[in-house]
């Protein structure tokens, strides 16, 4: 038996097999809809008849007291609705009343969800597989098959592997710092997207021909409470793990992000397009939160790349030796729009305080900048509880504070004072602020919320609060200031007015060195997809040589707002008047092109 959906392009036949065919794809269960209960998969091909993957309908959510097992498919039914075709598979669950996967196969692509119902703490959450027990007398783990020989990933990780095997896990979230296994946090959060494709891999930066498949999380970051998606790849069956640590509460119905499967033309376009199924779900905003001030554009000095190379002496006279770098810059050409003050201004962070041997009288400097026609940016450490009350924190078990919690009414309150202490004309009048370590998000079961924490926000919805929260803040403090982060997600684009492509990474899987003016077209590519309408700053941090430093700076002209951190040496090689020269007149075509 076959039927069309009314008035789309999709086929249905029934028996023998449920065969779905749409314009990009098909998909297919041998033996008809009964036989999901005893083997829970729908295979998708490309229109070609290859198989993408074999979906796993089985899902897991894991509470705090009880580990989630399907001990039972109880059901599967098939309904049309809306133009699609909805199969529904219930399973008994040893952790939740009622357990439920969706499986929606529309005209352009599929849409898998978990839907629950019960009381419990949440924390592990699978899609495209889970722990169960079948008919056949099969048990344990069971994953979704694919066919691929590639996959993207869209966030910076060292190793770099934009480009990977599919056998390689990912992960796409939160947290993460330099520390082994852990670097895969400089866009945080990214894009929650990867993308499957038939190629292989030739380069970590470059994308082979070939067909590509999507699979996407379709969820508001305010309902994202978990910190990481991992891809958890075994011997060729994978599926995805979204871990909430027991920190999301469930007293109800909950159901999960969507995970819509759909072909691509690329790893970019599959970012395009989730960033546009986002906005037309309401998920994202779709554009920046205000039109950009014609200052926004113009060329950055920040002076941490510099100050690393000087070592401890720049550091204890910031102040002077910033004046010293403007006066060089300006020697060879370079005029600035506006000065990045980064890390080491504060006297603790998280207050807002500068420290008074470093920067003396810091509102009188940030005046001067001001007579001189540029502005001034501070640099800001998310999440870091030095300043805050205890109160006002996320807690180790023992009580020691490990993060600011957004969450809390009272920190919020503190927030929105130390903004204005530091961008409101009666404080330090800076312009803005560069947000950084965004991927320091609190991550783990036994951490304790603030006591008057209003909401169970929790990893990148705590991100999310805490974000929205300072651009508020700064914008009431300043109207035209200036707010860049480091978070390539599309829903995070209501928190920032410029988005950073952040610290340069090394190597690839081999060993071999990755040029950094590859990475910088790679990122951009990532957030331009992601956030298309944002300015890009293209930082400049760590360069490996001078030679790489100026390649990077070239590049930098054509791809975003340029951004300087180099002086007097890169690495210890000395930097030219030549050099500087060179920049100057990139410099140069850059704003002839903002111009235009």
């Amino acid at each position: 038996m076959a039927a069309s959906t009314e008035g789309l392009a999709l086929t249905c036949q029934v028996e023998p097999d449920l065969q779905v065919n749409a314009a990009g794809y098909r998909a297919e269960v041998a033996g008809g809809v009964d036989a999901l209960r005893a083997r829970p998969y729908v295979d998708i091909h490309d229109t070609a008849g290859r198989r993408w993957l074999r979906l796993c309908l089985l899902a897991g959510a894991d509470s705090a007291d009880v580990r989630d097992e399907t001990w039972l498919v109880e059901t599967a039914t098939l309904a049309h609705e809306a133009g699609a075709v909805l199969l529904r598979v219930e399973l008994a669950s040893t952790a939740w009343e009622h357990k439920e996967v969706e499986l929606r196969l529309t005209p352009t692509g599929v849409e898998l969800q978990l839907h629950l119902t019960g009381t419990g703490r949440l924390g592990r959450v699978t899609l495209g597989g889970g722990t169960g027990a079948l008919p056949t007398g099969a048990s344990g783990l069971f994953r979704s098959g694919y066919d691929a020989g590639v996959l993207a990933v869209p966030v910076p990780t060292e190793p770099v592997a934009f480009l990977r095997s599919p056998h390689l896990p990912a992960q796409l979230g939160v947290v993460g710092d330099a520390d082994p296994g852990r670097l895969h946090g400089i866009f945080s959060p990214p894009p929650l997207v990867l993308t499957l494709g038939r190629g292989e891999v030739a380069s970590p930066v470059q994308s082979p021909p070939g067909d590509w498949l999507a699979l996407q999380l379709r969820a508001a970051p305010t309902d994202c409470g978990f910190t990481q998606v991992r891809w958890s790849p075994m011997d060729g069956g994978t599926l995805l793990e979204l871990d909430h640590e027991e920190q999301t509460v469930v007293d109800g119905a909950w159901s999960s992000p969507v995970l819509v499967v759909r072909p691509v033309a690329g790893p970019a376009a599959a970012v395009r397009d989730h960033a546009a199924d986002l906005v037309a779900h309401g998920m994202a905003p779709a554009g920046p939160p205000r039109p950009a001030r014609a200052w926004w554009h113009e060329p950055l000095f920040c002076g941490w790349g510099a100050q690393v190379e000087q070592g401890d002496a720049a550091r204890r006279s910031a102040r002077s030796t910033y004046d010293t770098w403007l006066a060089a810059l300006a020697d060879a050409g370079l005029h600035p729009g506006t000065v990045v003050v980064d890390d080491r201004w504060e006297e603790t962070y998280g207050s807002g305080v500068p420290d008074p041997d470093r920067w003396p009288d810091m509102r009188a400097w940030v005046a001067a900048q001001h007579d001189a026609g540029r502005r001034v940016l501070l640099w800001w450490k998310c999440w870091d509880p030095s300043a805050a009350p205890v109160e006002e924190c996320i807690t180790t078990p023992d009580g020691a504070p490990l993060a600011v919690d957004p969450a809390s009414p009272a920190y919020r309150a503190r927030l929105r004072t130390l903004v204005a202490a530091m961008l409101g004309p009666e404080g330090l009048d800076a312009d803005g602020l560069k947000v950084d370590f965004s991927q320091r998000a609190p991550s783990g079961a036994t951490l304790r919320r603030a006591p008057d924490a209003d909401s169970d926000a929790w990893g990148v919805a705590a991100l999310h609060l805490l974000l929205r929260e300072l651009y508020d803040a700064a914008v009431a403090a300043k109207p035209d200031a200036l707010v860049v982060t480091h978070a390539v997600h599309p829903g995070f684009g209501d928190c920032a007015d410029m988005i950073r492509t952040n610290d340069v990474l090394e190597r690839d899987l081999r060993g071999r060195p990755v040029p950094v003016a590859d990475q910088l077209r790679s990122r951009t590519a990532i957030v331009r997809a992601a956030l298309p309408r944002h300015l890009v700053d293209t930082d400049q941090w760590p360069m490996p040589s001078r030679d790489e430093w100026l390649a990077y700076a070239d590049a930098q002209v054509d791809l975003g707002v340029p951004a300087l951190y180099y002086v007097d040496t890169v690495q210890g090689e000395p930097v030219t008047t030549d050099d500087l020269h060179a920049v100057a007149a990139g410099w140069r075509r850059y704003r002839e092109r903002v111009a235009r």
